[in-house]
């Protein structure tokens, strides 16, 4: 009788997307929301709404498919309403049967739009969920409130990771005019870190979001400074991004990882590449705005479009050694 250890490798993606305005279509008072309720200006409606979600499921069900064969273990997701919308999502046609888990914190944000994690319950176990406020001051000195930090810490095939999910400032009002409120998010961003760290030195850390900064922004830099490897960087050209503004390519949304899924020798959890998401059928097919995220509405007018952003995706590989006896 003998043993040997063959390897056994298991290849996951890890994805995330800007939902563009997943609202619900009733009105809530408490939240600047009336542009997507039945009756608005935009004539937002539960048939535009139970179309949207459909092609959204359809489009996350293919993220990474090509590489893996299957959808995302782990999607972050951003401009979510409510758990509600969320539900709705996991249980549409295209991804019913893949049994996403949900993890979603109410944050502060004046619209009422917050971040949220969908996981695979098959794959992904929930061990600990916070919302991490993120203090901003306008320029006369109020409360600018914004989106709260996701943090979801659990177990990935045995392997325990830290995901933090955002969804930064706009530059709705210039971009340098408000470089500094994402800058005081990066300074949150790497509190938050410097905490995990101080109880695991070695922790495994997934930052993932929509930054509304590019990866050679001050903010992004900062967190890079801070131990984080952006293998995004690479992905921003004068011809590809996440979104176009202005006929300007952009990469806001991003995935930074740890240093240690990178490392070689004896590493069981490592990153492999990154990728952003952004087949033909998710971009406009003519016109001025061709080759473009294929969004939803352009001003109030409706196009019938899922996104005004490509969703981003890393590839990694879990591998590990059974030992096997044989008679």
């Amino acid at each position: 009788m003998f043993s040997k250890s063959p390897q056994q490798d298991h290849r996951y993606s890890i994805a995330f997307y800007n939902l563009e305005n997943l609202f619900d279509t009733a009105n809530d008072p408490s939240t600047l929301d009336d542009d997507f309720t039945v009756g608005s200006v935009k004539n937002w409606n539960p048939k535009r709404l139970d179309q949207k979600i459909k092609k959204l499921g359809k489009v996350i069900s293919q993220i990474g498919h090509e590489e893996i064969g299957y959808p995302p273990v782990l999607l972050g997701v951003a401009e979510v309403e409510n758990r509600t919308v969320l539900e709705q999502l996991v249980a549409s046609r295209y991804l019913r049967q893949k049994e996403y888990g949900i993890v979603h914190f109410d944050s502060p944000d004046e619209r009422g739009i917050d971040t949220g994690l969908l996981y695979r319950k098959a794959f992904f176990t929930v061990k600990a969920k916070y919302s991490h406020e993120v203090y901003i001051t306008n320029e006369q000195g109020e409360r600018d409130f914004t989106r709260d930090i996701l943090h979801v810490e659990g177990s990935l095939h045995t392997a325990d990771v830290h995901l933090l999910i955002n969804h930064w400032p706009s530059r709705r009002s210039g971009t340098e005019e408000t470089s500094e409120k994402r800058v005081t998010a990066s300074i949150r961003m790497t509190e938050i870190i410097q905490d995990i760290r101080s109880g695991d030195s070695d922790a495994r850390i997934i930052v993932m979001g929509d930054f509304n900064d590019d990866p050679q922004s001050k903010s992004m830099q900062r967190l890079m400074e801070h131990g984080l490897y952006n293998p995004m960087e690479v992905l921003l050209t004068r011809d590809k991004g996440s979104l176009n503004h202005q006929h300007t390519w952009h990469l806001f949304d991003q995935i930074l990882i740890s240093h240690n899924f990178l490392e070689m020798h004896k590493n069981p959890f490592r990153f492999e590449k990154a990728k952003i998401y952004d087949p033909r059928n998710l971009q406009e097919y003519k016109g001025r705005f061709k080759g473009l995220p294929f969004r939803t509405y352009i001003g109030k007018k409706y196009i019938g479009g899922v996104s005004d952003h490509f969703p981003v995706y890393g590839v990694f590989s879990f591998h590990e050694t059974a030992k096997i006896s044989i008679l």
